[in-house]
């Protein structure tokens, strides 16, 4: 199981965000992605694979579209809602280990 330590030292390691989006520690005025960001690519993204298949399946019902490409699509709008539900689970658990920590 991951901690919320380690979460946020492979987050801080991703290169996503850069020291300089702190709060300039060290002098780095470089602008990394912000958290904020992050999140909202990964949902814009489900949301469009979303919207992807349920042109698909509107497709295939029209006679339009083959069934392969249908599953394919619904597999992937899946997967990508199944990785948004694994980010929002982090990222409440980080949450959680943040407020049990003593001040």
């Amino acid at each position: 199981m991951i901690t919320a330590l380690a979460a946020a030292k492979a987050y801080a390691n991703s290169g996503a965000m850069s020291v300089g989006s702190i709060g300039s520690i060290g002098g780095s005025q470089d602008k990394g992605m912000d958290f904020g960001d992050l999140l909202k690519s990964a949902m814009d993204g489900a949301t469009k694979a979303s919207k992807v298949a349920e042109h698909k399946i509107a497709a295939q019902v029209a006679g339009k579209a083959e069934l392969v490409d249908v599953v394919t699509a619904i597999s992937s709008a899946e997967a990508s809602l199944e990785t948004v539900m694994s980010i929002r689970d982090q990222v409440i658990s980080a949450y959680q280990e943040i407020m049990r920590m003593p001040i």
